[in-house]
């Protein structure tokens, strides 16, 4: 096991954390791609471990190459805009997360002596990091082609970590993201690792409360088609006292993929402990609205709990009980299954394109399915 596995201040609280650290111990690992919503310990994890081995001068120095972004215009900052200010504020962000690992002093005299540099990834150019621990954060705010950049300025004896998430912090509008695609190159890459962490690897306090309120307020903000106002005014007729987050319809995929007419045409996403007011005693609520409608309905709470959304919404009902596990997995929502493989992909892969389809218009991500090992 690596020396400084061991020697780590900060541990790993879940097997994806555990399995994150056990990659970057293993030198046969050139390359490090960690990838997951915020919560999830990446960066603790990753400067935790690059601050060991740089104490124990596995590593000559460590450079932390992070976008600084504009919250009110979601643009990156360069620091000629900002002069002292860009370093100031770079280096803030390292002592918040580090001066929890370690003593402050210390973690400054690191970076007054160099061991510890942040740099703007706008100018790398000309620049190599040799015998160095290169750590690219919140690539989700980087082009891909600065990213790439990074690759080429590691240099002899060094290793390179790459963190970003493509599903909370994509910047808005940008359908491949520089961690997305990233991600893709490395998963093909020799000697280069990649893992994934999900909603089960969030162990922030406050971390997973706030990932369900960004997602709430995507889905409340989301543009309704013609189908989906007309669900939602039948759901506000017959159902007023019921908080409605979001109405999806997805009845023209149906017909696209050409799936039997038991599936569902929309989905109704409600507010926890809302699902009673939509569907009614007996569930009369809901068969008034698809008699208004014309449409097969199901309904769902909004929660961190996928398998709900996916038993909700596939054609086949019972094959949900073969679903186990549904988490983020990189910029997709992955699906584990135990057995049925064959019916819960549908005929040459339907009911897959189908989830695919209903998860890009409720929250712009893809839906793939593996196996369970």
């Amino acid at each position: 096991m690596d020396v400084v596995r061991k020697r780590m201040k900060v541990k790993p609280l879940t097997i994806g954390q555990e399995r994150l650290i056990n990659l970057l111990g293993d030198k046969e690992n050139e390359i490090v791609g960690v990838f997951g919503p915020s919560g999830t310990g990446k960066s603790l994890l990753v400067l935790s471990y690059a601050l060991d081995a740089v104490m124990s001068e596995k590593y000559r120095r460590l450079v932390v190459i992070r976008p600084l972004i504009d919250v009110t215009t979601g643009r990156s900052v360069a620091p000629e805009s900002l002069g002292e200010l860009f370093y100031k504020l770079s280096s803030g962000y390292i002592m918040d997360i580090m001066g929890g690992i370690e003593e402050p002093s210390k973690v400054e005299d690191l970076m007054r002596r160099g061991k510890i540099m942040v740099t703007d990834i706008d100018y790398l150019r000309g620049r190599t990091f040799d015998e160095s621990i290169v750590f690219l954060d919140d690539a989700q705010n980087v082009p891909p082609e600065n990213a790439a950049e990074v690759l080429v300025r590691t240099g002899r004896d060094s290793r390179l970590v790459i963190a970003g998430d493509s599903i909370i912090q994509r910047p808005m509008g940008i359908e491949r993201d520089g961690a997305t695609l990233m991600r893709e190159v490395l998963l093909n890459e020799e000697r280069t690792a990649v893992v994934d962490l999900g909603i089960k690897d969030i162990v922030r306090p406050g971390a997973k409360r706030g990932l369900k309120l960004v997602l709430e307020l995507r889905l409340r903000k989301r543009e309704l088609s013609s189908d989906e106002s007309k669900v939602l005014d039948a759901v506000k007729s017959v159902s007023p006292d019921a908080d409605i987050i979001t109405v999806v319809a997805f009845n023209d995929l149906k017909r696209k993929l050409g799936i039997k007419a038991e599936a569902p045409d929309a989905l109704i996403m409600v507010k926890e402990e809302n699902l009673g007011r939509v569907v009614g005693k007996g569930g009369e609520r809901i068969k008034e609205i698809e008699k208004e409608t014309g449409l097969r309905i199901r309904t769902a709470e909004m929660t961190l709990d996928f398998k709900q959304w996916i038993k909700a919404l596939h054609p086949v009902s019972w094959v949900s009980k073969h679903v186990a596990d549904v988490d983020f997995a990189g910029p997709d929502l992955q699906v584990t299954l135990r057995g049925e493989f064959g019916a819960f992909i549908g005929p040459r892969g339907a009911y897959v394109k189908f989830l695919n389809g209903i998860f890009h218009r409720l929250m712009g991500i893809g839906v793939n399915v593996v196996e369970e090992d």
